[in-house]
């Protein structure tokens, strides 16, 4: 039987995330954005890092690669590339994201290529048991950090937003609602698009839990905010270090020319449908 709805993206295998995983939030989330914008699973092509939001690979019905630790930027841009028609998500944890993969960030961002990009954020590398991440704050004691983490933790959204990114938000993986309508605006933004999930980590993180988010975030459309300010977003990425407040919402949605329109071999039918022949490189 055919499945409907938002199930018709879930494969043969259940998810094996921790009960009450913050993954559960934004693996349901994705797919009723996908739906909700009449997307088909041979129109998407999602590339997953390595981890435990990378299991998320084996969950969802799509076209999907399962790439190398902080390699899913370079794997999603040459996707973009060879078949322009294709929806192009990346999806990662903080370590992969941020760490492994944190230069990979920053060009995706200055080149402004049309792919999303989902970040899974729990301040943790998860699956090899909990030890530190780029994104761990200062004091926290981990398998790695036994007397607590001396290194200040970075700024992704800062990051994103001083390379150049001209879609960057952030959500909360259990108002997977919220998060479904901040994915959607992201997958329909022409342009390079980034999403920092704040996602708790049931089993290692006992710090940053649903109660201690829905203390701290506040809905940035509520506020009337306008994400057309790139200092104003900036003075936002930085409101938890200066206020102890996470806004969560779109922050800064800009129109710039992607890197796609700037390759005048990509113009025309997408490289998919014509082959390298002909394109003025090979040829």
């Amino acid at each position: 039987m055919e499945k409907m709805g938002a199930e018709k993206f879930n494969t043969d295998f259940l998810p094996t995330w921790c009960p009450g995983c913050g993954n559960y939030g934004i693996w349901q989330a994705l797919k009723q954005a996908f739906l909700e914008l009449s997307l088909e699973p041979h129109q998407l092509f999602l590339v997953y890092d390595i981890g435990c939001f990378g299991n998320g690979a084996n969950f969802i019905k799509t076209y999907v690669f399962h790439s190398l630790h902080g390699r899913t930027l370079p794997v999603a841009l040459g996707a973009k590339i060879g078949n322009k028609d294709l929806t192009v998500i990346a999806l990662a944890g903080d370590g992969g994201a941020y760490g492994e993969g944190v230069q990979h960030l920053l060009h995706t961002a200055r080149y402004n290529i049309d792919i999303t990009f989902l970040v899974a954020n729990n301040q943790r590398f998860s699956l090899t048991a909990g030890q530190a991440s780029p994104t761990t704050k200062e004091g926290t004691i981990t398998k790695t950090t036994p007397f607590g983490e001396i290194k200040k933790p970075i700024n992704p959204l800062v990051l994103s937003l001083e390379a150049g990114a001209s879609f960057v938000a952030r959500g909360f993986s259990g108002e997977p609602e919220h998060l479904k309508q901040i994915i959607k605006e992201a997958i329909i933004h022409k342009g390079f698009a980034h999403v920092d999930i704040l996602q708790p980590c049931v089993s290692f993180n006992k710090e940053n839990t649903y109660e201690w988010y829905r203390n701290v975030i506040y809905k940035l459309e509520e506020h009337r905010y306008a994400p057309h300010n790139q200092e104003r977003a900036l003075d936002k990425a930085r409101e938890f270090e200066l206020q102890g407040k996470l806004p969560i919402g779109v922050l800064y949605k800009g129109a710039r020319e992607t890197y796609e329109d700037k390759i005048p071999q990509l113009e025309g039918e997408s490289l998919a449908k014509r082959g390298l022949k002909g394109i003025g490189v090979l040829a």
